[in-house]
């Protein structure tokens, strides 16, 4: 790729529109930045609008060791209809009707869906079953059974319900891997008429919220002007955040960055009297390193990875 950006580093937060895919995203913005290292944190359908950190540089180092931080979505839904896919871009059709059901039902059944539940996966899915992706094997009109998975809803929240059409929206906050269409179609399971996923936003993830996305369009008029994405660029340390930070003197951060264990009892007020098993390091300029561990009863302070 001609006139490669390699001086971009940190994670720019976008808003992915409908139709796209996470990896159409990268694709599109190693176009629109001219930078070749990207990756990306928590895969959204196409059909699904919403935040997608995108890692830039040397951030690209962080995708594999994310916290498994919650994520939040907004969800649309009807009741009286199954598919396929378990959203309304599948072959959609007729369940039992959802006529009587009433806002309280539907609140009701939600409550048995709250806590740490299993959900099998749905066979249009990415989830891999000796070698095969399930998503393949439903196109071929194949059908195997899946082993259901742990996973956790941390709220479950009925956002409306018209009872005239059926259909109303949801807010979830759930933990990875969890997912949102085949919760809507286990939920309509339970009220006995079936249901399918109308729309889905992902309004939180890794920390982030859609009021900090930028759209593609947005960073596509920058470029068309020969501006820089670099304000919209956040630094790599924000998604670790939740981590204490060890700030290093310079003979320290020099050992440090030559990969020396450094002596606890020597440093002991770094630690705040904390006894965490990871933290955030920064150079003697305050500059973010990267990520260390501590093992307490060897008193040693050592990399566990830099950016």
């Amino acid at each position: 790729m001609a006139g490669l950006n390699d001086n971009l580093n940190g994670i720019i937060c976008v808003n992915k529109p409908p139709e796209f895919t996470s990896f159409d995203v990268i694709a599109k913005m190693r176009g629109i930045m001219r930078v070749k290292r990207l990756g990306h944190a928590g895969t959204l359908d196409p059909m699904a609008t919403g935040v997608l950190p995108v890692f830039v540089g040397r951030a690209t180092k962080a995708c594999d060791i994310l916290p498994d931080r919650d994520k939040v979505y907004r969800a649309g839904f009807k009741l009286g209809l199954v598919s396929d896919t378990q959203d309304i871009y599948g072959t959609v059709s007729e369940g039992k009707s959802a006529a009587d059901i009433t806002a309280e039902q539907v609140k009701d059944a939600l409550g048995g869906f709250v806590g740490d539940i299993m959900q099998v996966p749905p066979m249009y899915s990415a989830v891999m079953i000796n070698g095969q992706r399930l998503y393949d094997l439903a196109r071929q009109g194949v059908v195997v059974e899946r082993e259901p998975r742990p996973v956790t809803v941390f709220s479950l929240e009925l956002l409306e319900y018209d009872e005239g059409t059926c259909s109303g929206s949801l807010e979830i906050s759930c933990s990875k891997g969890t997912y949102i269409r085949t919760l809507i179609n286990d939920v309509g399971d339970t009220l006995g008429c079936g249901g399918v996923m109308t729309s889905l936003v992902r309004t939180k993830a890794c920390g982030f919220s859609l009021e900090d996305c930028v759209t593609l369009e947005d960073l596509q008029k920058l470029a068309n002007y020969g501006v820089s994405a670099e304000k919209y660029l956040r630094p790599i340390d924000d998604v670790f955040g939740y981590l204490h930070a060890v700030k290093l003197n310079p003979h320290q951060e020099r050992l440090y960055k030559n990969g020396v264990r450094l002596d606890i009892n020597k440093m002991k007020a770094a630690f705040d009297g904390r006894k965490d098993d990871k933290y955030r390091v920064y150079g003697a300029d305050g500059e973010f390193i990267g990520l260390a561990g501590v093992n307490y009863e060897s008193g040693e302070f050592f990399v566990d990875k830099n950016f």
